[in-house]
C-alpha cells in the first residue's frame, strides 16, 4: 500500500442546476490533473440537498455519469460524489465512484434524512460498498450515514488475511452549520474506533432552503487529528495519507483484535 493524495472539493453548489453544477465543479477540478489519486464533490452535487430535485433525477445513462466517467479519464483519479438517481426500484441518493479505466461503482444512500423528509421521497439503500484503489480499501458513505456507527464499523476477519473491511472511510454530505459540531466529532469518532484514515467533504453556501453550509471538510487520521481542516471558503484541498503509519498504529495498538464479530443486514 503506498500513499495516497485524496482531494477535498469544498464548493458553492447551485441550486436545481445540474449543466451549471457540472461546468463549477469540472472548473474546480481541472488543475487536480496528475497531482492526485482521489477526488471528492459533496453530496448531491449537481443540485443541492433538495426534496424537490427529486422530478428532474437523472438515470445511470444520464449526463452526469457521463461526466463523471469523463473527468476521472480526464484527471487520472478516482472521482466520487452523489447525485439522485432514477431507478426502476426508485430515486436514491446514489454515491458514485468512476475510475479512469472506465469503471464505475456506487453505493446508495442507507440512512435517509428523516429530519428533511428525505425518506417520504427517496429509496434506501440496502448494501454497503467497499472499493480498492491505489492498493488501499476505501468505504464511501453519504452524509446522514456518518451518525450510525455499526454501519460505519471496519470489521475485522481473521480468515481475510487479517485485514480490516477498509483503510480509508469516506463521507460526503450537505452538513448545515447548524449541526457543525456533530459533523466535526463524529468525524473524529469514526477514525479512531476503526483505526483508519477519515475524510468528510461538505459544501460551502447557502441553499434554495436558506440553508447555511460552513463547509469544515476534513481529513482525520486514526488518531482522531486533523491531517487536513478547511474553513468557510470555496476550497480545493489535496492531501497526502501516510500508509506506513497507518500500518504502524495498527500495529502498535490492535484494537480490531478484540472487537465484536457480527454482519450488517
Amino acid at each position: 500500500m503506498n500513499n495516497l493524495r485524496i482531494s477535498l472539493v469544498q464548493g458553492a453548489t447551485l441550486w436545481h442546476d445540474p449543466a451549471g453544477n457540472r461546468e463549477y465543479y469540472g472548473d474546480l477540478i481541472a488543475p487536480l490533473h496528475g497531482t492526485t489519486d482521489l477526488v471528492l464533490l459533496p453530496e448531491t452535487f449537481t443540485s443541492g440537498f433538495s426534496n424537490e430535485a427529486i422530478a428532474d433525477a437523472e438515470t445511470m445513462d444520464g449526463p452526469t455519469v457521463a461526466w463523471m466517467r469523463e473527468q476521472a479519464r480526464k484527471l487520472d483519479a478516482a472521482v466520487t460524489g452523489s447525485v439522485q438517481l432514477r431507478t426502476e426500484q426508485g430515486v436514491f441518493n446514489r454515491l458514485l465512484w468512476a475510475t479512469p479505466d472506465g469503471g464505475l461503482k456506487h453505493y446508495d444512500k442507507r440512512h435517509l434524512f428523516r429530519y428533511a423528509k428525505e425518506h417520504e421521497r427517496y429509496a434506501a439503500g440496502n448494501e454497503r460498498l467497499t472499493v480498492e484503489w491505489k492498493g488501499w480499501r476505501i468505504c464511501p458513505l453519504v452524509c446522514y450515514d456518518l451518525r450510525f456507527p455499526v454501519y460505519s464499523r471496519n470489521r475485522y476477519d481473521v480468515e481475510r488475511k487479517g485485514q480490516l473491511d477498509y483503510d480509508l472511510l469516506l463521507y460526503v454530505a450537505n452538513w448545515p452549520a447548524a449541526r457543525a459540531w456533530p459533523w466535526k466529532t463524529l468525524l473524529r469518532a469514526r477514525a479512531i474506533e476503526n483505526l483508519c484514515y477519515v475524510a468528510g467533504l461538505n459544501r460551502v453556501g447557502e441553499d434554495g432552503n436558506g440553508l447555511h453550509y460552513a463547509g469544515d471538510s476534513a481529513v482525520i487520521d486514526f488518531l482522531g487529528h486533523p491531517v487536513s481542516e478547511c474553513t468557510d471558503e470555496e476550497v480545493v484541498a489535496t492531501t497526502t495519507l501516510q500508509a506506513a503509519e497507518l500500518a504502524a498504529h495498527r500495529e502498535r495498538f490492535p484494537a480490531m483484535l478484540d472487537g465484536d464479530a457480527f454482519s450488517l443486514a
